[in-house]
């Protein structure tokens, strides 16, 4: 199927490993030029080179989206380095604090709303009045099951809840633009260095068993390809009259928490 968006720019961000990670190839696979950015400039780079390899125009930048001055100076290095934004993926996100929502910190709270929230909400703000002045543009919020289920931690709960909200509204606002806003909801992600790589490290195999075959229906953790399938079509033209979706991609978890 031809996605029809070769040419475009995209901006992922967290986008040096896992989702993101996953996010970036299968737009550029597509022929979409991406930027990338991340803390750590290692993964970074090498991200960056696999990208590269598939034949588009790469950015990578070494940014924390927990400061709130960083979503404009990185607009900015997208804009200088490939042109116009026509895709954000806003993936960057992290989770502390305790499940418990009279034992998290107000600081907890705040930390884990900068970087899952608010990150997101400022990078839509300046990127969707271009998009909106062009006539085309897609955003696409990687959000979590536990945005819309009980599970995670309050703060982390709070700010996934917050951007599926912002989501809906959003799409209704430019829904007549040309230019759609959708979320992505998944469930328990495997992948190198993330967080259920380090809950299977950190738990017996008998465990690990027990969470699979208790709040697993597929029998198994997810992986983060089928995410970047899904990020790919939303991102395409052939996804014109999804507006304001939270789609979850989770093997039936969400199904099973209660």
């Amino acid at each position: 199927m031809d996605m029809g968006i070769s040419g475009k720019n995209a901006l992922v961000t967290g986008g040096s490993r896992g989702l993101g990670r996953q996010s970036a190839l299968a737009l550029a696979r597509e022929g979409v030029n991406v930027a990338i950015c991340a803390r750590g400039e290692d993964r970074l780079n090498e991200t960056a080179d696999e990208i590269r390899e598939l034949g588009v125009n790469v950015s990578a930048t070494v940014a924390d989206l927990g400061q709130p001055d960083t979503a404009e100076q990185l607009i900015e290095r997208v804009s200088s380095d490939l042109g116009q934004v026509d895709i954000l993926v806003n993936n960057v996100g992290g989770s502390m604090g305790t499940s418990d929502l009279l034992n998290s910190s107000m600081e907890d709270f705040q930390a884990v709303m900068e970087v899952n929230l608010w990150s997101a909400v400022r990078l839509m703000k300046l990127a969707l009045p271009p998009m909106k002045d062009r006539g085309w543009g897609r955003v696409i919020n990687i959000a979590s099951i536990y945005g819309r289920e009980h599970g995670g931690t309050a703060p982390y709960m709070t700010a996934k809840a917050g951007m599926i909200a912002a989501t809906k509204h959003a799409a209704m606002t430019l829904a007549s633009e040309g230019v759609t806003v959708n979320a992505i909801a998944p469930g328990s992600i495997l992948f190198p260095g993330g967080s259920w790589d380090r809950f299977t490290n950190n738990n017996t195999p008998e465990d690990v068993d027990e969470f699979i075959e208790r709040n697993l229906p597929a029998g198994k953790f997810g992986w983060p390809e089928p995410i970047g399938a899904t990020v790919a079509f939303l991102a395409s033209i052939h996804a014109d009259l999804i507006l304001g979706a939270c789609i979850n991609v989770d093997g039936g978890q969400s199904h099973s928490l209660f």
